[in-house]
């Protein structure tokens, strides 16, 4: 990536209406027959290897002009949408379903039914989302997105900071983000920033993500209310299960319910539903909240055993060290499925491969959930 050192000047005819020259009036504005901002800019890009910049300010600073001046051709100017078709026939014919769906869960959309929606009716962090992986697939090397996260609510925008940001990386490829939200800085993490006021421009070195301080409660097994809609399987739930919701701050995020595990061992228990709302998907809520439960029943004596088709889950668990993969208990039918899928097997009654895993970490209160909510730079 080359540096920028220029001066950009931007000029506009002024139509010196009947409404105009009363405004001058009215405000004492001396008249003048074209407006123009200059704007000196300094990016020696070159100095380093980067994947992520971030170019923030006040609105009316600049931000846009720079972009639209140093990289027309690697604005994201928008994608087009089908009305009917769900977003998964929006990515080019050319990527496999594998392909797709693996590229939405790198931006943290990891909400299948939901995958089936045309883009009008999704929320707007999920339209941010199918847009960023879009933008992966499509932009080449270098994407420049204007307005970064400025429609979506700041918490959204900071988990989806997050999210985009290892997506970035994972796929190599370049992202230079406008914004004048300041909040996304620790989120987001970029290599460089530059601000347009003062001509300020800075490397970073990246750092731990901020700490994300979940409140794990006890529920009525009516919370699962809230989050049955985005199971990725059905909208069942046992009234008789154990329920559990963590909490940021007062915000509801992530729910998971256990059931006694009928069989000789009265001690062992099973994980039922385990769901996060799709704007806080795709920086490890799941996981830890699976930990903290295994660790709360792990110090009442207990044993917490789970089961998932889910990809992202069944592969944390796999690299988590609380977690032993176990045998699966199969479906009649069952096959499986060989060295290469260890406790992966094929359950022919619902047709996906699934994982067992027993949790086998540290009683609560030892285990310390704040460990598992500190995301270390990518």
């Amino acid at each position: 990536m080359q540096s920028y050192h220029c001066l950009i000047e931007r000029k506009t005819n002024i139509n010196r209406s009947p409404r105009v020259m009363q405004m001058e009036g009215i405000f004492d504005v001396p008249q003048k027959d074209k407006s123009q901002i200059n704007l000196q800019i300094d990016l020696p890009l070159d100095e380093k290897e980067w994947n992520i910049g971030l170019i923030m300010g006040p609105s009316g600073s600049g931000k846009t002009s720079i972009v639209e001046y140093l990289w027309p051709d690697n604005l994201n100017r928008g994608f087009e949408w089908s009305e009917d078709f769900c977003v998964l026939d929006d990515f080019p014919k050319t990527m496999s379903i594998k392909d797709i769906t693996k590229l939405l869960q790198d931006v943290g959309f990891s909400s299948p039914p939901n995958w089936l929606r045309p883009f009008r009716i999704l929320s707007t962090g999920e339209q941010f989302r199918v847009t960023m992986a879009r933008t992966i697939a499509e932009m080449g090397e270098l994407s420049v997105i204007d307005e970064f996260t400025s429609v979506i609510d700041r918490n959204v925008a900071k988990i989806s900071s997050v999210c985009v940001a290892k997506a970035i990386r994972k796929h190599q490829k370049k992202l230079i983000a406008v914004s004048c939200h300041y909040d996304i800085l620790e989120w987001l993490q970029p290599d460089w920033v530059y601000e347009p006021v003062g001509n300020i421009f800075s490397w970073r070195c990246l750092w731990r993500f901020p700490e994300i301080i979940l409140t794990v409660k006890r529920v009525h097994y009516r919370a699962w209310e809230i989050f049955k809609q985005y199971h990725y399987l059905n909208a069942e739930h046992n009234k008789g299960a154990l329920c559990f919701v963590a909490f940021w701050g007062e915000i509801p995020v992530a729910f998971q319910s256990i059931l006694n595990l009928p069989g000789k061992i009265k001690n062992r228990r099973k994980g039922h539903r385990i769901v996060v709302l799709p704007d806080f998907q795709g920086i490890g809520i799941a996981q830890a909240l699976r930990n903290h439960i295994g660790a709360l029943l792990k110090a009442n004596g207990l044993e917490l055993i789970s089961r998932s088709g889910i990809p992202s889950l069944v592969f944390s668990s796999m690299k988590d060290e609380n977690w032993k993969v176990t045998q699966l208990f199969t479906h009649q039918q069952g096959k499986h499925q060989g060295k290469r899928f260890i406790g992966m097997n094929t359950s022919s009654s619902l047709s996906r491969l699934t994982s067992s895993f027993r949790y086998i970490g540290p009683r609560y209160p030892d285990y310390e959930i704040a460990k598992e909510m500190i995301y270390p730079s990518c």
